[in-house]
């Protein structure tokens, strides 16, 4: 980029009067959107959903870390606006791209919401544009899509455009670690591209942590999920380890976790699920293999956490049995089908392979999860129902696959005659029925 356009963009980023393009706003793009407006930015979102567009037209936030309240702020004085006409690209100086990356059925990356949008810019593509892509991907997507496809232009990269990878780092629900407090880590194609995508993400961000490359910003959002899929493949392992040794795994991981140093607490569950664990180490498995090097804690990590929801049904069916009951025509209540507590996702959530085991078995399902009014699961609609005294009552089993904070798990558990706990949700449990404990089987 010619110092004359880099110090244009440089200084029209400085004082808030550039132009900035969100690609994709869902779960990440939606709340980035949001704090860049909240920053003084004239901010464009696109999506191809128009249900989208209609929402944040009318001022109705769809993401629950985004509240009515910030997406109003955001839209005064027509800040934030969003189209699904991908023409007002040629507006834009600054595009960030948060599209979806999920994996094909065979675990391949599915890349063709990312090419989709870089051919989208390529098509309206100046000179002095900034791109950023904050989409989860293997290391070398930036430089191997996103360069080649914008060069095509025959403008070049670090001289007429800068191209940055920065990772989003978002965790659904969580309170007290949201977007602004995070920190930003950023990797551009040169110098000077990581300076400009820095600037940018300085008005938001408390802390921004430049790498050297795009693709060392791409490994670091690998490693950090893959990271948590390894070592929650492990506390499902002692799981099942504390479940032939007849032990208590949440007695066990619980008194580990008093240690002050070189323990870090995970916890097992059903299965793993959100859009990033199940997925991310899968990305950088496909990538090595290409390589010809095996990632075997990654596959092993998979192969144990892919195994949960089959073992969650083998302890129902226990559970059942040992009261002569058969999973067959059994009237199974599931608590939560989003893949975490307090949330709505339920992107590839452990509860949609435990469901969809249980009910090829026979069972009777019926949920309630305060977050998702209704789903469907292998093409069956379910809707769900209130957590009353006489649904508790009826079921044969109360299966926890969610532990949402909300749920008053004393009374679940008064009123239910069996209950399997995958999620240690009942452990403050205290009632005068000293045979309650008995009626709770825990993971």
């Amino acid at each position: 980029m010619s110092s004359e356009a880099l110090d244009k963009l440089s200084e029209r980023i400085a004082n808030r009067s550039a132009r900035v393009g969100v690609i994709g706003l869902g779960y990440v793009g939606l709340p980035l959107a949001v704090e860049l407006a909240s920053a003084g930015f004239e901010v464009i979102g696109f999506d191809i959903d128009a249900t989208k567009i209609a929402a944040i037209e009318a001022g109705n936030s769809y993401i629950g870390d985004v509240s009515q309240e910030q997406l109003l702020s955001a839209r005064e004085g027509d800040r934030f606006r969003a189209t699904t006409d991908f023409e007002e690209l040629h507006e834009v100086e600054v595009v960030n791209v948060c599209v979806p990356t999920p994996l094909t059925k065979t675990k391949d990356p599915d890349v063709s919401f990312m090419a989709s949008a870089v051919e989208a810019i390529r098509d309206r593509l100046h000179p002095g544009r900034l791109i950023i892509l904050g989409s989860t991907t293997y290391p070398g997507t930036t430089r191997e899509l996103f360069v080649p496809v914008l060069e095509e232009t025959g403008l070049k990269v670090g001289s007429d455009f800068s191209l940055a990878f920065a990772p989003e780092r978002i965790d659904p629900g969580n309170t007290q670690f949201k977007v602004k407090n995070v920190p930003k880590v950023v990797g551009g194609e040169t110098e000077i591209c990581t300076d400009l995508a820095c600037q940018l993400f300085n008005t938001v961000f408390e802390t921004t942590v430049p790498v050297s490359s795009t693709q060392a910003a791409e490994m670091v959002k690998l490693l950090e999920n893959t990271f948590r899929a390894i070592n929650i493949g492990l506390a499902n392992e002692i799981a099942l380890m504390c479940e032939r040794l007849d032990l208590d795994v949440w007695e066990v991981i619980e008194a580990a976790a008093t240690k002050p140093y070189g323990f870090m607490k995970f916890l097992p569950g059903p299965g793993l699920g959100g859009h990033c664990i199940p997925v991310d180490p899968s990305y950088l498995s496909w990538r090595m293999k290409s390589l010809n090097f095996s990632a075997r804690f990654i596959e092993l990590a998979t192969e144990i956490n892919s195994g949960m929801p089959a073992h969650v049904v083998d302890r129902v069916a226990d559970v059942l049995n040992g009261a002569q009951l058969a999973i067959n025509g059994a009237r199974i209540l599931v608590i939560g089908v989003a893949y975490k507590s307090d949330v709505s996702d339920m992107r590839e959530s452990p509860a949609i392979d435990v469901i969809s085991l249980l009910a090829r078995k026979g069972a009777r399902i019926s949920y309630h999860d305060p977050f998702v009014p209704d789903c469907e699961i292998d093409g069956v609609r379910y809707q769900g129902e209130e957590l009353s005294d006489e649904l508790l009552g009826e079921s044969d089993l109360v299966l926890i696959l969610t532990d949402h904070r909300g749920i008053d798990y004393e009374r679940l558990v008064a009123k239910s005659s069996r209950v399997f706990d995958t999620r240690n949700a009942t452990q403050h449990v205290q009632l005068e029925d000293p045979d309650w404990r008995a009626r709770v089987t825990k993971l």
